[in-house]
């Protein structure tokens, strides 16, 4: 018997998304580059943006898009589309897009909360950076190799699209020569999403209620 801790992560990385979010929209990279040499123009003349009445666009809404989408309708006041072909229900503030490219065109946030398999790596390439707005960035706190990382850098450089905030690349960490690392429309993180103290204590919790159950012959998440 396999059992395992389904959720320990998924409130902790769900708030990694809405911090990207947060960050690309008040495009804090250039705001912070400018800042100590020039005041006035990270405070005036970088553009910056609010999240409410923007869209979001979920790629997958399991549990950790669920809580995305949560933290985003009701502490943002965002719409939400999302493509899920296995989800069987979805809650009323949660517009189901009929395919993927829905979500890639209206989308001004596009969040990737999908599995990394066979039929999903290198799922996102140059045919849904072209569906996006000029406006819009790419989240993924879910798996490098959805992403065809040389057209994401390609779209980046000629500003195709607005920006991206990744905690997790094809390569981890990135080659030194890596092109992600020097523009000013990308926020890199070490795939820290998932890690946090209360993120440990949660998997600790579990994992001891899994084994209890077990000894007691009421076992509980069970991989099937």
């Amino acid at each position: 018997m396999v059992l395992y801790a389904p959720t320990a992560n998924s409130n902790s990385v769900a708030e990694t998304a809405i911090f990207y979010m947060l960050y690309c929209s008040r495009n804090f990279k250039k705001v912070q580059a400018l800042y100590k040499t020039d005041y006035m123009t990270a405070k005036m003349k970088i553009e910056k943006h609010e999240l409410g009445g923007k869209t979001l666009g979920l790629i997958g809404v399991g549990n950790i898009g669920g809580r995305v989408a949560k933290k985003a309708v009701f502490g943002f006041d965002m719409k939400v589309i999302a493509f899920d072909p296995y989800a069987k229900e979805l809650p009323d503030y949660i517009q189901r897009a009929e395919s993927r490219e829905e979500v890639f065109k209206n989308a001004d946030y596009v969040s990737l909360h999908i599995p990394a398999t066979p039929e999903t790596e290198k799922s996102i390439g140059a045919k849904e950076f072209d569906l996006m707005k000029p406006t819009a960035y790419l989240i993924n706190t879910s798996r490098g190799a959805l992403v065809d990382e040389p057209a994401l850098i390609e779209a980046l450089e000629n500003h195709q699209i607005a920006g991206a905030g990744l905690d997790v690349q094809e390569t981890e960490p990135p080659k030194a020569d890596n092109p992600l690392y020097t523009l000013d429309n990308v926020i890199l993180t070490p795939h820290m999403g998932w890690k946090g103290l209360e993120t440990r204590q949660r998997l600790v919790s579990i994992l001891a209620g899994n084994v209890k159950g077990f000894l007691e012959g009421t076992p509980v998440n069970v991989v099937s």
